[in-house]
């Protein structure tokens, strides 16, 4: 009698614990998954961004600083960076781009420009494509960040070294409200 009870108890709890790992592995690749479709439009605003700052150089150049910088961080090699390195260093650059767009504000005849409007609309699809892709990121993370902190599957969570991940965050500058001005 005692022996079905036992034998009872383990085959529970090996289900439960196969259950909770394969709901583990179920929202990693999910986070996995709304990485890299974020990943894909980062990338085609990475690739955007030098023809971006090309066409605004012409038009300004004493504005050397703001358009050094994004340079700058556009030069990392975007295929070698981690999941991590990728979300820090697109923040900075939404930063970046915000002030160089704002440069275009300066230059009636930069504004005029049929390759920099052109290149602006495609900025401005990729951007909401981003914001979008991040939004289900985010929401995958969170649901894998709660498996990870909630009990009982944290104590599975440490068994098999799943950690909480970090969200992608709007940074201050984006918090901001535009300012429109006629």
């Amino acid at each position: 009698m005692w022996l079905y009870i036992i034998i009872t108890i383990v085959v529970i709890t090996l289900i439960a614990l196969f259950v909770i790992y394969n709901n583990f592995v179920k929202l990693n690749n999910r986070v996995k998954e709304a990485f890299a479709t974020m990943d894909v439009y980062l990338k085609k605003r990475w690739d955007l961004i030098p023809n971006i700052v090309e066409i605004v150089k012409g038009y300004a150049t004493h504005e050397k600083n703001t358009l050094t910088e994004v340079i700058k961080m556009r030069n990392s090699v975007y295929d070698t960076m981690t999941d991590d390195e990728k979300i820090k260093i697109n923040e900075k650059l939404s930063n970046s781009m915000i002030k160089v767009m704002a440069l275009s504000e300066s230059y009636p005849d930069l504004k005029a420009n049929e390759n920099f409007k052109n290149l602006s609309k495609q900025l401005s699809k990729i951007e909401d494509d981003i914001a979008n892709s991040r939004k289900y990121y985010n929401a995958t993370v969170r649901d894998f960040n709660n498996k990870v902190e909630m009990f009982p599957s944290n104590i599975i969570a440490k068994i098999f070294c799943y950690k909480s991940k970090n969200m992608f965050k709007a940074n201050e500058e984006e918090k901001q409200n535009v300012k429109v001005s006629l």
